[in-house]
């Protein structure tokens, strides 16, 4: 796996195991998922921003933010709002994350007609370097369908750039 590549598989028709390695320490990736500061620097595809994040990183808190549109090259998605929540599991700093992402609106309510996802984040430690492995399991198959037709791989690699280019700005 080279530097700025993405692998990506589909475990039990309802796992999808995401791996890129980010040429920066284990400390500091992790930083910049737990940090509203940070995030709203890289989170979303590109064209996004992200004007509210509200970030209250421990077990059973939640992390809310907006991704705005303000691209206009996006055409009919310019100027719009996508709302998510997630909702933190287990915290085991700086080695892995884990949460239920939800789809929601602008007050913080799921919305249950969009599939959630239960997401584990992993940092491993490759010396200087880090190892990201995101794995987001789907309650179906068809769940994780309508995720992949929205273009959700596309918009992982978008962030994971954007990630990769706020961690070259913060060492």
């Amino acid at each position: 796996m080279t530097n700025n590549s993405m692998v990506s598989r589909v475990e039990n028709d309802r796992v999808l195991v995401l791996e890129r390695i980010f040429d920066a320490p284990r400390d500091l990736v992790f930083k910049m998922f737990k940090e509203a500061e940070h995030l709203k620097h890289w989170w979303g595809p590109r064209g996004w921003e992200i004007p509210i994040c509200n970030v209250d990183f421990q077990p059973g808190g939640f992390w809310h933010y907006c991704m705005k549109c303000v691209d206009q090259n996006l055409g009919e998605f310019y100027g719009m709002e996508s709302w998510g929540k997630a909702v933190y599991k287990e915290i085991v700093e700086p080695e892995k994350i884990i949460y239920t992402d939800y789809f929601s609106d602008a007050e913080g309510n799921t919305n249950e007609s969009m599939p959630s996802t239960e997401v584990t984040l992993e940092f491993i430690d490759l010396g200087g370097k880090t190892k990201l492995i995101n794995r987001g399991e789907y309650v179906s198959a068809e769940a994780l369908k309508t995720v992949m037709d929205m273009g959700m791989l596309q918009g992982i690699t978008e962030t994971w750039d954007r990630l990769e280019e706020r961690l070259n700005v913060s060492k």
